[in-house]
């Protein structure tokens, strides 16, 4: 399976988000509840997944909360053309913190491109099901339930003012391609190296901001078993456990302190960079879930501030 597209200009993974949030201590204890590694950072907390040495997002304290910055890698050989692009498509540049290229993306989002090592997966991730033997007991006892801690950042969604124009700034600008849609409604796009179905989804509102960081698990029991865990932890709100048509991931949300969600996703379809897959716009029928709870209100309202840009 090639691990670059030949001939595609395009970002390789989302190699971190950061989001500004009044109080770290509260992001800390809803973190470790959903079972990252919490550790200080310059001034703020970054999030890991257990075992692993990448920087999946930084939170810093600020008077309210708010999407920072997302932050796409890319290979280094395509650096250069990069910003030979970015240069020709007028894109404003703008000033930021660390490494790379610093641009104002669609609806003002500020961009970080930088050179980074392929985070995305090469492979569709691995899924486990288990059952047991005729005889044996398939029950986990509570006390002994383990505690689940996602493998990797999936994919991030965010709010936007225009679903249509901003998918087409991200594939003329960042590469990204479309995978699947609904038309202003949702859009999922994935990065044409190699990236699970949607890297980025984009999501209709009156102003941006973000609405989900999904993370992978691996097995629809520990979606399950995670959104117990975060209720057992006093995370009551949410929507799951249910499985999605567009990504065909198994899924439970989890509401954060702020309005936002962080997901947990399993068995999410994978999308190999020689893969010429079939993108469509869908029906708002065929494009949310499978099968699951009635959606909440509450889980499109964009509580960041910002008045519509």
């Amino acid at each position: 399976m090639p691990l670059k597209r030949a001939g595609a200009l395009g970002v390789h993974s989302i190699d971190h988000f950061a989001v500004q949030v009044p109080d770290l201590a509260v992001a800390r204890a809803f973190y470790e509840a959903f079972g990252l590694e919490v550790k200080d950072d310059a001034g703020g907390v970054a999030l890991y997944a257990r075992g692993s040495a990448h920087k999946w997002a930084r939170f810093t304290q600020g008077p309210v909360k708010q999407l920072s910055y997302l932050c796409f890698g890319v290979y280094d050989e395509d650096l250069a053309a990069f910003t030979a692009r970015l240069d020709s498509n007028g894109v404003t540049r703008i000033d930021g913190a660390g490494e790379g290229l610093w641009i104002e993306g669609f609806d003002g989002l500020p961009i970080n491109i930088r050179v980074a090592e392929k985070c995305s997966p090469d492979g569709k991730t691995q899924f486990v099901t288990a059952s047991t033997a005729a005889g044996q007991s398939g029950a986990i006892l509570n006390s002994a339930a383990p505690k689940v801690h996602p493998r990797a950042l999936s994919h991030f969604a965010i709010y936007t003012t225009d679903v249509l124009a901003a998918t087409a700034w991200y594939e003329a600008n960042l590469g990204l391609r479309l995978s699947d849609g609904s038309g202003p409604v949702v859009a999922f796009l994935h990065g044409p190296h190699g990236s699970d179905h949607h890297l980025l989804a984009l999501v209709g509102s009156t102003h941006r901001g973000m609405h989900h960081s999904s993370w992978d698990v691996g097995s629809f029991q520990d979606v399950g078993l995670a959104s117990a865990q975060m209720f057992r932890a006093g995370y009551k709100e949410g929507w799951g456990v249910g499985r999605h048509v567009l990504g065909g991931n198994y899924f439970y949300y989890a509401r954060d302190p702020w309005g936002s969600y962080a997901e947990f996703s399993a068995d999410i379809d994978y999308i190999p960079a020689d893969c010429e897959w079939p993108s469509a716009q869908h029906a708002p029928e065929d494009s949310f879930y499978l099968w699951g709870p009635d959606v909440p209100p509450e889980l499109v309202s964009n509580l960041e501030p910002g008045a519509p840009v």
